[in-house]
């Protein structure tokens, strides 16, 4: 009986009638048959025998289609065109084959190749067998002798036993012979070697001998002289068929054999046994091993052949045993030669002689290769251990060039934290170690902590040398001194993408240069873009002043002892406060927080503030990863949330204590005298530990250049009191107004209306510059300017303005001076256009391109209010270090001489090249700061450059001060975030955004910081941060800056006159221009040399030459430029109404005070840095929200939060 198979294949093939054929009209794909009259296929069964149908599928025996549409993925329904013999339209082919005809490959002879490689069987019946030449004996002797890793060391292995034996014997020959007394030459060439001796030094004769020539069997190339003339065989043969012929011939027998030379042959099979053993254990890293043992075998087989060799030659003379061999040979290659043992026979003396020639030869060639080695060694860095990966902590810097002053930033800020003391640094470069970098690192301090790797980060060889699946952490570092900036990002996700397949575990922190290439490392733990950082910075320090300031040094680690020798109070109030930092904590486990669980965020921040001196600034909740600046006063605080704070130090490293509230006679419970004591609490700060004294902080009367309050006169008008923070937000009670004065934003004339509500919208900006940019909630135009319209200097159908002027701007311009319009530049505008801003404070940006004098007037530079000057990509590299900034400085310094009442804020690449900002050669305070700044870097601060007067006015910053926020991302994995939420990058609901506001006077009767802390808190909820303080310059006056008039300096003419004029004037900015004029030194040789060649005059044409020299003379340099400006700005055709060329702003000095103490006192045009609630995070229902795009009207918006 026929099973379903059979009836089935019959069906196919036309063998069986149609009334028991399988009606079905797919057809099978299963194969072609061996033949029309075989149709058997071997489905689950036996393996065919040879010849016979080779199996094409596996399955259970069941029905076709219950193969098709269940077991075999193999088997599937497909039409065929063509018919197998006389049957229906089946037939039986492999999957692979597609349906090719059967017929026409066995007619040609040609089997299925896919088939064949596959099973090794042929759907003809042939089978091929690939690799024959393997099963030759030969070839199985050559896979056990040498190929085979772990067979081949055995061998090698029993082989260095061997020789190691043969030696020993010959040892303990030399020991028990007892030559005659006789001194003849006999001696040389027959010994006495006991029977048992030599069968065993026959065996082990035949066995090296036998093992030798197999081994050069299977290495026969087809150069029989090239394994014959080997050292290594010609050794063998010496020493073992002597001992092979005596078996023959036994007079022989106590032939001398120098069975001593087997150390060598020992030496080789050791190194032979080393290679193996590294293949087996797969280290590739092995050279400098290798040569330091060969080094040292090599010195142990000339002694011991040595020794060897004077022994046995002197059997004729003084027979010398082997210690005293020992003695002779120690003495001898030492070059100390005491003479006490010496050879006595012309065979022995010749021998020494040879052997010190091929000591001379042999070894100082190995020296050479292992100094070659050590020096390469030192270049590439060698290998970080597996064990020491396992056993200690480890983190990798990934970079493709290494400078010093990158090396410095990381390495002090990453050892800056206490409890990565323990780490250990691996740095992975591709470049060689520079000179600097060699030489830092060879100081204690780094070198048993830093290890320098010279390789690659895209070779898994190299990520295996610096042990990347055991690190702790990789950071992966772009070379922003590239021209080529994109490229640098290329070589930088490659590297991030290396990493990552080599080791998936590793956190991975990079750094990117551009903001459009950031989606490619989304799967990095930390990123930080540097151009996204930069323009938002650029733009905030606009409208916050010196936020760039403010950052950096919220995101550089210190105890805030810079400063504190200084004379100047400025100095150890700015030094003082720049040691605080974000630090975190959960609620429940705090000591600052824990009792304002279940109270308001602003009642948490305030009391808080108010009793440790530490300032809350944001939380978030434990199921959420979202971090919410200033949540405002409605967020009720949890035991579970973590609260981050600003403080010199975070909360585990503080002590407390109960301090009495009594006050003691003349003792100051303040850190500092003055008028500005920072912290109403005593901190001490020693090995990382701060004691905090919990006292009153009611406020102290100070003398010196502070507030006053109101006087009597006018109490009448004076602000009521300030009304106390509730601990639950009373909805009522909160002011969405302007804080400290009445006036709001409502409050408009007709004409600020039609100009600030007209053309505005607020929405989310409809495209976007790159993927990954973060949607910002901004105002925007309610229709799209034309492209023509964006050229300020060109006139088009719509507006035929030429200039900034003609414009009319209601507000002062912000220029851009970059050097193209990048992708960047989106993160610039947009906090300039976030929601939250007043319409009637929007200002004007204009993106200058280029910065000729013409297109500076042009672009309004007489009356903006700030110009941001961006580093150039083009000149980020140059062949000197530190050069790259010399076309930026200069360029900034003309400005500065040009406009010097415009607010210029530069970027740099170099840090170090803020120095030059402002440059006045002879100003003694600029030289004064610098000698501070020399001190504060020999203490080993990380901020020394922090007193330079344009970086701690916000003036200049470089955006290599914020690589350390990404060196704080391994101890602080939040500071990212809260740094791009302050600089408005990233937006969530209900967080807060950074703005500011300035005390006038008006705002005096708040009188101290925690008052003002109080008053916001309780009125709109706002958290303040810091302050931005400006004071007058007290200089002694400079040569720059001495006004001395012409016939004084006519007069004048030794040094001590002169300076004793120099001390009666006072600075140019306080003096009378026309009565004490600037004279230039040059100016006046030029007037000189006119009034001596020119022609003389007479009469009224000599009176009236000899007015405009006195006009030329009293001229200062200052007029001279802005009589330049004057004169181009009218061939220009442009107003030079607005331009005050006498305004400036030399004589005065900023920084900021972060967190500073409670009862610190407010004075006048000080900035206070805030922390603003969402403002759209409690509209009622029926006011926009986020959600909108757009708002439906612009003439009824709703009322906004006022900046201040």
């Amino acid at each position: 009986m026929l099973t379903p198979y059979q009836i089935f294949l019959k069906s196919c093939a036309g063998g069986l009638p149609p009334h028991q054929q399988v009606s079905t009209s797919p057809r099978l794909n299963l194969g072609p048959t061996a033949s029309d009259q075989d149709p058997t296929l071997l489905i689950g069964g036996p393996a065919p025998a040879r010849g016979s149908l080779a199996p094409i599928a596996s399955c259970p025996q069941t029905w076709p289609h219950q193969i098709m549409g269940q077991h075999s993925p193999k088997i599937s329904w497909a039409p065929q065109p063509a018919a197998l013999g006389t049957g229906p339209a089946h037939q039986l082919a492999c999957d692979h084959s597609k349906g090719q005809n059967l017929a026409a490959n066995q007619a040609r002879g040609q089997p299925c190749l896919q088939c064949t490689q596959r099973s090794g069987t042929c759907c003809n019946g042939v089978q091929v067998e690939f690799y024959m030449n393997e099963n030759t004996f030969k070839e199985r002797l050559k896979l056990f002798f040498i190929k085979n890793q772990r067979s081949s060391l055995r061998i090698r292995l029993f082989n260095f036993s061997l020789k190691l034996l043969s030696c020993f014997l010959y040892i303990i020959r030399v020991l028990l012979e007892n030559p005659s007394q006789g001194n003849e030459w006999s001696h040389i060439f027959w010994v006495n070697r006991s029977l048992p001796l030599w069968g065993l030094q026959v065996s082990v004769a035949l066995i090296s001998l036998f093992e030798t020539i197999l081994l050069g069997y299977l290495s026969y190339k087809g150069n029989i002289w090239e394994q014959i003339l080997r050292i290594p065989f010609i050794l063998e043969v010496i020493n073992a068929v002597p001992f092979i012929i005596s078996i023959f011939w036994p007079s022989l027998r106590n032939l001398f054999v120098p069975v001593f030379l087997n150390c060598w042959l020992a030496k080789h099979a050791l190194e032979n046994m080393i290679n193996d053993l590294h293949r087996a254990i797969q280290r590739t890293q092995s050279a400098m091993f290798n040569q330091v043992l060969i080094l040292i075998s090599t010195l142990l087989c000339l002694i011991f052949t040595c020794i060897c060799g004077i022994q046995h030659l002197e059997r004729i003379g003084k027979k010398l045993n082997l210690f005293d061999s020992l003695y002779f040979c120690i003495v001898t290659f030492s070059t100390v030669g005491f003479g006490d043992v010496t050879p006595e026979t012309w065979s022995s003396k010749l021998f020494v002689v040879a052997m010190i020639c091929v000591a001379l030869v042999v070894l100082p060639i190995q020296f050479e290769q292992l100094a070659y080695l050590w020096m390469e060694r030192q270049k590439s860095g060698g290998n970080y251990s597996r064990h020491r990966a396992q056993t200690e902590k480890h983190v990798v810097l990934c970079v493709s060039s290494l400078k010093i002053d990158l090396l410095m930033d990381f390495l002090n800020e990453f050892y800056a934290h206490p409890r990565l003391q323990d780490y250990y640094v691996v740095i992975l470069c591709p470049t060689e170690m520079d000179v600097q970098v060699r030489r830092v690192l060879q100081i204690p301090m780094w070198s048993q902590r830093v290890i320098y790797l010279q390789g690659s980060a895209l070779k898994d060889q190299d990520l295996l040398r610096a042990k990347m699946d055991d690190a702790e952490a990789c950071f992966i570092l772009s070379s922003r001194c590239e021209v080529d900036r994109t490229s640098s990002d290329h070589q930088t996700i490659l590297r991030a993408w290396a990493v990552k397949d080599f080791a998936p575990n590793c956190p991975l922190y990079v750094q990117i240069l551009k903001p459009e290439n950031k989606f490619h490392i989304k799967f990095a733990d930390h990123v930080v873009c540097e151009e996204e950082f930069k323009y938002a910075m650029l733009a905030l320090n606009c409208i916050c002043p010196a936020t760039s300031t403010l950052i950096t040094l919220l995101v550089h680690t210190s105890r805030g002892q810079e400063g504190q020798q200084s004379p100047e109070q400025w100095q150890k109030m700015y030094g003082r406060c720049s040691g605080n930092e974000v630090y975190h904590i959960v609620l429940e486990e705090s000591t600052f927080f824990a009792e304002y669980e279940g109270k308001s965020f602003t009642y948490a921040s305030f009391h808080a503030h108010k009793k440790f001196g530490v300032c809350l600034i944001g939380i978030r909740r434990e199921d959420n990863k979202n971090i919410l600046l200033n949540p405002g006063p409605r967020y009720i605080m949890s035991a579970t949330d973590i609260c981050f704070y600003i403080n010199i130090t975070k909360e585990e490293n503080s002590a407390f204590k109960n301090h009495d509230h009594q006050k003691k006679s003349n003792v100051s419970r303040s850190f500092y005298h003055g008028p500005s004591r920072l912290p109403v609490h005593s901190i001490i700060a020693s090995m990382g530990t701060v004691a905090i004294d919990l006292q009153d902080t009611s406020c102290r009367s100070a003398s010196g250049p502070t507030l006053s309050l109101p006087s009597e006169g006018n109490k009448e008008v004076r602000r009521p009191s300030i009304a106390p923070v509730l601990e639950v937000a009373d909805t009522s009670s909160l002011q969405t107004c302007d804080l400290l004065s009445d006036q709001s934003e409502d409050e408009t004339t007709p004409d600020e209306e039609m100009s600030s509500n007209v053309e505005y919208a607020k929405g989310y900006p409809p495209y976007s510059p790159y993927i990954g940019s973060s949607p910002t909630f901004c105002h925007l135009l309610h229709e799209k300017v034309p492209f023509c319209c964006l050229r300020l200097d060109k006139s088009c159908q719509h507006n035929y303005y030429e200039d900034a002027k003609a414009y009319g701007f209601k507000n002062k311009l912000i220029i851009v001076a970059a050097e193209t319009a990048g992708n960047g530049l989106y993160n610039f505008i947009v906090p300039l256009r976030a929601y939250y801003r007043p319409k009637k404070e929007l200002n004007p940006v204009i993106l200058l391109l280029d910065n000729p004098l013409d297109d500076l007037l042009r672009c309004g530079v007489t009356f903006a209010a700030n110009m941001v000057v961006v580093d150039k990509e083009s000149t980020m590299s140059a062949e000197e270090d530190y050069m790259a900034d010399a076309k930026t400085i200069v360029n900034v310094q003309t400005l500065f001489r040009l406009f010097s009442s415009l607010s210029i804020i530069t970027e740099l690449t170099h840090p170090a090249n803020m120095r030059f900002m402002q440059f006045r050669a002879k100003d003694c305070y600029s030289l004064a700061l610098s000698k501070l700044e020399k001190k504060e870097r020999e203490r080993g601060s990380n901020l020394a450059f922090m007193f330079r007067l344009p970086f701690a006015a916000g003036r200049v910053f470089s955006i290599s001060m914020l690589d350390t926020l990404l060196y704080q991302s391994f101890v602080k994995d939040y500071m990212i975030s809260i740094t791009r939420l302050l600089l408005g990058l990233d937006t969530t609901p209900g967080s807060g955004f950074l703005c500011s506001m300035k005390i006038t006077e008006d705002d005096l009767w708040i009188r101290t910081y925690a008052r003002l802390y109080q008053k916001l808190c309780s009125s709109t909820g706002d958290v303040p941060i810091g302050i931005y303080r400006t004071e007058s310059q007290k200089l002694t006056t400079s040569e720059s800056q001495i006004s001395i008039s012409v016939e004084e300096w006519e007069d004048t003419k030794d040094a001590k006159e002169q300076g004793h004029h120099r001390s009666n004037h006072r600075n140019s900015t306080s003096s009378d221009q026309s009565d004490h004029p600037l004279l230039r030194r040059k100016s006046m040789q030029w007037a000189r040399r006119l009034s001596r060649k020119g022609p003389k005059h007479s009469g009224k044409t000599a009176e009236k030459i000899t007015q405009q020299r006195l006009n030329l003379y009293r001229r200062s340099e200052r007029q001279e430029l802005a009589e330049l400006v004057k004169n181009r700005m009218k061939h220009l055709g442009l107003s030079t109404v607005g331009y005050d060329e006498m305004n400036d702003h030399q004589s005065t000095l900023s920084y900021i005070l972060i967190n500073p103490s409670p009862d610190t006192r407010l004075e006048l045009n000080d900035v206070v840095y805030l922390i603003r609630p969402d403002p759209l995070a409690y509209l009622p229902n029926g006011e926009p929200s986020r959600k909108n795009s757009i708002c439906n009207t612009t003439g009824q918006d709703s009322r906004e939060e006022t900046q201040l």
